[in-house]
């Protein structure tokens, strides 16, 4: 029983549905009309009119779809007839072309004439195949079944799924008919207006382009498909432009000189990469071809002659003609990455380096690496006796050469990666260079702090110089109060990049650690702000985080101490306690500073001194008040690091003296007997001062060079250096010290006697040096020790590499070092070597 029937139409089959499922199939009573015989005569005209590019209308156009639709639907030979049918008037129409093509017998007129007849029918291409398009895959099956091929077996062009056969068909027939017999003659016109372009005429580019789009599209292997393009356009127009270019370079070289043919080579090679751009297919690699092609015959050929003009651009700061190199050169290095053997990777410019540079590129860096480094080492030289004298014109001296050379980089490379490194390498040999600025460090492991007689190796005195200078802008001196807050960040920042390229940055931060130092606890830093600033800033340059949390531990330290200030006055503020006759306390006088001994100094920098009885009766109230607060602390008294005001009276005038508390005991030997002579060895016993630390002390007092009129006399005319006292000379005070300011005598005035606070008992500079070496040899064998006890096993080589990776922030181990302080460690068994390979290390838990 049937029910719910549905009717659907399609294509004049009946498809009737039911509950039962079943399908029922009718033909319609009209399909003889669909044959190919019926319907060509219809459709022919209209295909006729769309290959001669003339109009049709709209209903003809959709009736042509439908008719050859319902041809190859229902026509079982209609498909194979319809398309040679259609072949046959592709044929003709080619044939026809080809009689207005052909009867031009200059090669310039034929190639006019075939572009023209190329554009239109090439467009066809596009229009024709349309209605054909939905029948394609029914098409390619009956052509394979009936063996109908669309071209003979010379220009065979296998079909693909994405490829309409009327298009193949058009172009094959086209290819066969016309272009094969011509396409030398084609090739031959093309090459003429391009060699005429090159020598300035100008010509219809489209006639080159056209020639360019039959060789791609007339002759397309789906295997291979650009390979006739490749032998018949892309060779021959490479080999032209490698004849021409042969020619005419060497005779503009031989006529113009090198700096022209420079601005030549680099226009030159602009012009034919946007000629390649129109002329050559993009799709191939052509682009790369022409590229190398260029560059082997403007570049490569005369690079030698070339760069033989660099070092004098160089010399001569002609930085517009080094950039015009550099292009050049740099065009070598492109055309070696762009190579489709190295897989087409084009490495930006973040990453080049010097291993991949190009030859020319390579010799450019060492001419470079060459010049700076003797023009900034003469410089030096020649302005030695300045900057040896004066810290800051050494910075300044550093900062001109190095503002210089990254200018020079900037407008010559355009501050290529390559170059910046080339800079910073030379730059950084000028820096640590020791021909000008020389200090002696002892070469291996030192015992303690006892010199070991042996070598020394010399090293650059520039960090030293670079903390001296950053000591007078954070200080309060004429140089940091004649410049602007801003101007001294700017001189902060120019120091930490002169810093970035000292090797020994630990020499550096002792020095500079001595100043900070100085500056906390005399008070007179310029800015606070800037001292904690300047810190951090270390610690982005590469500081040891150590050293840089020391640094700020010393800043916890000073205001810590203002508290405990404030705490102690309150405390002796008691009723208890008397006060002076002044009507003040010792207390509101007295400034003491509670230090942390990690981070300022060591426990061994103690100066014993005599006190005045004031500061004497004052210590041990201070260390009960501090035992109160902070049981089991011990406190340590380093008065070398203290100083003071006090007043001086003579027969001229009072005035007020800043000194240390050094100074203070030998002057206060003189209190109550100021017209006394006393005697070197008399002094000695007074103040309970070491020898070295006496003669330092009374030589500034007697020659401080600010002072036309000294402090204190002594009998000796010719003195010269401290070492001239002895235990007979005797001293006094000059009753007749004054201030002159203009000529004029003061008799009041404030003189500060304090110059270089001295922050350790005096020291010689080799004994200075030699406690440098010996931090330099803890964190070696810290170092080692870390790397140890992460890899446990390791060969020598590796160690090294590490160790040196591990120190480059702080100074730069020598070998020797590394293996004395192997051996020491193997000798305290920390490490040992493996029974197998001696150059390799085991960690010993």
């Amino acid at each position: 029983m049937l029910c719910s029937t549905y009717n659907v139409y399609v294509v004049g089959i009946l498809l009737t549905y039911n509950d039962n499922f079943t399908i029922c199939l009718s033909m319609l009573p009209q399909q003889d009309k669909h044959t190919f015989n019926n319907r060509w005569p219809m459709m022919r005209p209209h295909l006729i009119k769309l290959l001669r590019q003339q109009d049709i209308s709209h209903p003809d156009w959709q009736g042509l779809f439908w008719d050859i639709h319902s041809v190859c639907l229902w026509d079982d030979k209609g498909t194979v007839q319809l398309y040679s049918a259609l072949k046959s008037d592709i044929t003709e129409y080619i044939a026809d072309s080809q009689k207005r093509v052909l009867e031009n017998q200059e090669d310039h007129a034929l190639l006019k004439a075939y572009i023209r007849e190329w554009r239109r029918f090439f467009a066809q291409c596009g229009y024709l195949p349309l209605p054909f398009s939905q029948c394609d895959a029914i098409a390619r099956q009956k052509l394979q079944q009936y063996g109908l091929q669309v071209s003979n077996a010379s220009s065979k062009r296998v079909a693909s799924s994405n490829q309409s056969e009327v298009r193949q068909m058009m172009l094959v027939s086209w290819n066969e008919c016309i272009f094969q017999n011509i396409r030398t003659r084609l090739q031959s016109a093309a090459l003429k207006l391009i060699e005429a372009e090159r020598n300035g005429e100008a010509f219809d580019t489209q006639l080159v382009i056209g020639v360019r789009e039959s060789y791609v599209n007339l002759t397309a292997d789906p295997d291979a498909p650009l390979e006739v393009y490749r032998t018949y356009f892309e060779e021959p127009y490479l080999t032209a432009t490698t004849e021409f270019y042969m020619v005419k370079a060497q005779a503009f070289l031989q006529d113009n000189g090198v700096h022209a043919y420079m601005r030549y080579a680099e226009q030159k090679l602009k012009e034919e990469e946007a000629r390649g751009a129109r002329y050559l297919e993009t799709s191939a690699d052509s682009a790369y071809k022409l590229r190398k092609c260029l560059v082997d015959e403007l570049i490569i050929k005369y690079m030698d002659v070339i760069l033989a003009e660099c070092p004098a651009l160089i010399r001569a700061n002609d930085t517009e003609k080094l950039a015009l190199m550099f292009k050049l050169m740099d065009y070598i290095g492109q055309v070696q990455e762009e190579d489709p053997e190295r897989g087409n990777q084009i490495k930006s410019p973040d990453t080049s380096s010097e291993d991949d540079a190009s030859p020319g590129i390579v010799q450019m860096l060492a001419h470079m690496h060459e010049f700076i480094v003797q023009q900034g080492l003469a410089d030096m030289r020649a302005n030695a006796d300045t900057i040896t004298q004066d810290c800051e014109k050494y910075v300044e001296a550093l900062l001109e050469l190095f503002n210089r050379f990254s200018n020079l980089v900037e407008e010559a490379a355009n501050n290529d990666p390559r170059f910046l490194s080339t800079r910073d390498k030379a730059f950084e040999e000028i820096v640590n260079n020791c021909s000008i600025f020389t200090i002696h460090m002892p070469q291996g492991i030192q015992q303690g702090n006892r010199s070991k007689v042996g070598k020394t190796s010399p090293e650059s005195r520039c960090p030293e110089l670079l903390a001296n200078y950053s000591d007078m802008l954070l200080r309060r001196t004429a140089l940091s109060k004649r410049l602007t807050s801003e101007e001294i960040d700017n001189k902060l920042a120019d120091v930490l990049t002169l810093l970035r390229y000292v090797k020994n940055k630990d020499v550096f931060m002792r020095y500079h650690k001595y100043h900070l130092t100085r500056r906390l606890i005399l008070d007179i830093s310029a800015d606070n702000e800037k001292e904690e600033n300047m810190v951090e800033d270390l610690r982005n340059v590469g500081m040891p985080a150590d050293y840089i949390n020391n640094m700020l531990r010393m800043f916890q330290d000073i205001k810590l101490s203002q508290d405990l200030n404030q705490e102690f006055k309150e405390f002796k503020e008691g009723p208890a306690v008397g006060a002076v006759a002044s009507g003040r306390g010792i207390t509101d006088v007295v400034n003491i500073k509670i230090l942390n001994v990690g981070s300022w100094v060591r426990s061994t920098d103690i100066v014993p001194v005599s006190l005045p009885i004031e500061l004497e009766d004052l210590i041990p109230e201070v260390e009960d008040f501090y035992k109160q607060k902070h049981g089991g602390r011990k406190l340590q008294w380093h008065h070398h690091m203290a100083n003071g005001t006090v007043t001086f009276s003579n027969r001229v005038g009072k005035f007020d003296l800043e000194i240390t508390t050094l100074q203070m005991a030998v002057l206060f030997a003189w209190n109550q007997r100021p017209l006394d002579k006393i005697s070197f060895e008399g002094l000695r016993l007074a103040t309970e001062l070491p020898d070295s630390e006496l003669r330092r002390t009374l030589h500034c007092l007697v020659c401080f060079p600010k002072l036309k009129k000294q402090l204190l006399c002594c009998d000796l005319p010719d003195l010269k250096t401290p070492k001239d006292f002895n235990d007979s000379t005797n001293f006094w005070v000059n009753q007749e010290f004054c201030l002159i300011k203009n000529g004029k005598v003061q008799k009041r005035g404030r003189v500060n006697l304090i110059g270089r606070l001295q922050l350790a008992s005096e020291k010689a500079a080799e004994e200075n040096h030699q406690e440098i070496a010996v931090l330099r040899e803890l964190r070696t064998e810290e170092g080692i020790m870390k790397i140890m006890k992460m890899r446990k096993r390791i060969s020598y080589a590796q160690l090294q590499t590490e160790l040196v990776e591990i120190l480059k922030g702080q100074f730069a181990p020598s070998r020797k070092l590394i293996k004395e302080c192997i051996e020491k460690l193997i000798n305290n068994n920390h490490v040992q070597r493996s029974d197998l390979d001696l150059n390799e290390y085991i960690y010993v838990a």
